[in-house]
């Protein structure tokens, strides 16, 4: 029988606090647009836009992400990483748990 506040409760009430989740990257980049009459692009000047890269089925792929929902991806992105700190750490309890209950019953 699981014990309360045990460690997989510990862990999921921590996940459950992120509200936005992503895996990937953010990345500014600077390119020239589709508009044959842009005056920027003539100057040499490129735009500015985000693209988001991840891997999906082990290929990578790239999208634009619009200026106003860069930071959302941001947030997103940050707690991605948290989370996939806490997998780390559930893990790493697995086995410590394991190597505990082991030894004691070794006694």
């Amino acid at each position: 029988m699981k014990q309360p506040n045990s460690k997989t409760d510990i862990f999921v009430k921590k996940a459950l606090r992120f509200q936005l989740l992503a895996k990937g990257s953010l990345a500014l980049i600077t390119k020239p647009c589709i508009r044959p009459d842009c005056a920027a692009c003539r100057e040499g000047v490129k735009h500015k836009a985000y693209i988001y890269t991840f891997y999906k089925e082990g290929k990578k792929r790239t999208m634009y992400v619009p200026l106003g929902l860069v930071s959302v991806m941001r947030e997103a992105l940050s707690n991605g990483r948290k989370l996939e700190s806490l997998l780390v750490d559930a893990g790493v309890a697995i086995i410590k748990d394991y190597r505990y209950r082991r030894d004691r019953k070794a006694r």
